[in-house]
């Protein structure tokens, strides 16, 4: 199973990494080579993470990231990141489309 991300899924993770970066430079890249080492292993278990509470679709699931959530489909062949949030932000289920 490989690990696609959605455009919107990369771009959001780009702007964490740049809020990072304006107060702690070296903590932005340690924070997504954490990140994504922690994605590419969800193809070993993609279901160990839970299901995305607003949903309740055992497809949805939500890797729980410090203070991220980082929502992904389980399709066939392919685990797909959806979006990286804020876990204080209310989730926009445009963003899972």
């Amino acid at each position: 199973m490989k690990v696609v991300w959605s455009p919107l899924a990369r771009r959001q993770a780009l702007a964490i990494v740049e809020q990072i970066r304006w107060d702690k430079p070296m903590a932005a890249s340690r924070w997504l080579e954490r990140l994504l080492a922690e994605v590419e292993t969800l193809p070993e278990m993609p279901r160990r993470c839970r299901v995305v509470p607003e949903l309740d679709r055992a497809d949805m699931r939500e890797l729980l990231f410090g203070n991220y959530r980082v929502i992904y489909r389980i399709d066939e062949g392919a685990l797909v990141i959806l979006t990286v949030r804020h876990g204080r932000r209310l989730l926009d289920l445009d963003e899972l489309r």
